[in-house]
């Protein structure tokens, strides 16, 4: 069964299950993906954490512990992801270890709502980091404009970063400059850059669901041909980019004090149209240095029935760049593609956030005590 999820592992895929919930930690889930099918990491968003406490599989007892000190509920939803991510870190802390902090990472996001704040997001980061309080966590913050200068921030404060939906090539360049600015910024204060570690969360499936729907709107032969295509070619070039800033002069300086490259991770991997093979997001991304999060369900046709040829990256970016250009040629702007994808992905965590508070308000309310 692990053969195909080895052999990523082999081409220098790092595999991190995108996924995290009260039940996988206590009964022993996690630690088997990690012992039996080369998972090296967890990765965690408001959609993932709103789905895992609406289940109530295992959050009861914090809950009604929580409704008897009457916190708010933006404090309980803090210390009830912040309390699974803290497990599943120390689960994951052998890896980590043996990995010299490569791996073995866990992901947690700032409150999505602040998206487009620059000065909260940093202090939410910064809080994270303390609440968890384990050397193997990774701050999750999106590439919005507002989360660009927060990037540079806290990674010059010495915390480690997942960088969210990010898109676009040209902000997934901005990123990686935000990135090399922080490390510069905690280099001039002295701190020790090999601790400081961090991946760029590219996002994959959702590029080819908004192309695919305008191609098929447009409806010609030429069109249709381009399906399943751009999400790829996108990807690709992204790493491309990757490859380009990371020789350049101004990383050497930064490599000679022991900084570590910013990893570029392919997110969104589960297929949304179900047409395609269902491990096209992995197999088709396999390159050195990359980190691939998956869903459960694609990291088990990955280890069913994935085909791992070796790198389908390095050798495609003219490919890659006629299939784009072709996209654009017919109507489409990928400008217009990106953004309006980094929007609803605000939206979308937000959303789930939302839902996510509500909900938890809901069982606080029920399970506070009532007074004598």
């Amino acid at each position: 069964m692990t053969d195909a999820l080895k052999r990523l592992s082999d081409e220098g895929v790092a595999i991190w299950l995108d996924d995290l919930s009260r039940k996988r930690i206590t009964s022993g889930n996690l630690a088997e993906l990690i012992d039996q099918q080369h998972v090296v990491g967890v990765t965690t968003n408001p959609s993932i954490f709103q789905k895992a406490i609406s289940s109530g599989d295992g959050y009861e007892q914090q809950l009604k512990d929580l409704a008897a000190r009457k916190v708010t509920v933006d404090e309980a939803i803090r210390m009830i992801t912040t309390a699974d991510v803290r497990d599943a870190a120390d689960i994951l802390r052998p890896v980590y270890d043996a990995t010299e902090g490569q791996d073995g990472r866990v992901s947690i996001e700032v409150d999505p709502r602040l998206a487009h704040n620059t000065v909260a997001t940093v202090a939410e980061a910064k809080q994270l980091a303390w609440l968890v309080d384990r050397p193997n966590t990774l701050i999750k913050i999106p590439a919005t404009k507002a989360g660009l200068p927060a990037i540079t921030e806290v990674i010059g404060l010495g915390i480690s970063v997942n960088v969210t939906l990010i898109f676009s090539l040209e902000r997934y360049r901005e990123v990686m400059d935000a990135y090399l600015a922080g490390l510069e910024k905690a280099k001039a204060r002295g701190l020790d850059l090999s601790k400081i570690h961090s991946v760029a969360s590219f996002f994959v499936s959702r590029v080819d669901s908004e192309i695919d729907k305008r191609l098929e709107e447009l409806g010609t032969d030429e069109a249709k041909a381009l399906k399943g295509k751009a999400a790829l070619a996108n990807a690709r070039l992204a790493y491309e980019a990757y490859e380009e800033v990371f020789s350049s002069e101004r990383w050497a300086a930064l490599d000679k004090a022991h900084a570590n490259k910013q990893r570029p991770l392919w997110a969104s991997t589960g297929v949304k149209d179900p047409a395609y093979k269902d491990t096209l997001y992995v197999v088709d991304l396999v390159a050195p240095g990359t980190v691939n999060t998956m869903p459960e369900a694609t990291l088990e046709a990955t280890a069913d029935h994935g085909e791992v040829t070796g790198d389908t990256v390095r050798g495609t970016y003219e490919q890659s760049r006629a299939e784009l250009d072709a996209v654009a040629k017919l109507g489409i702007s990928y400008d217009d593609v990106v953004q309006l994808l980094e929007d609803e992905g605000v939206e979308k965590f937000e959303a789930s956030w939302n839902d996510l508070l509500k909900s938890t308000e809901a069982e606080l309310s029920k399970l506070a005590p009532t007074e004598a």
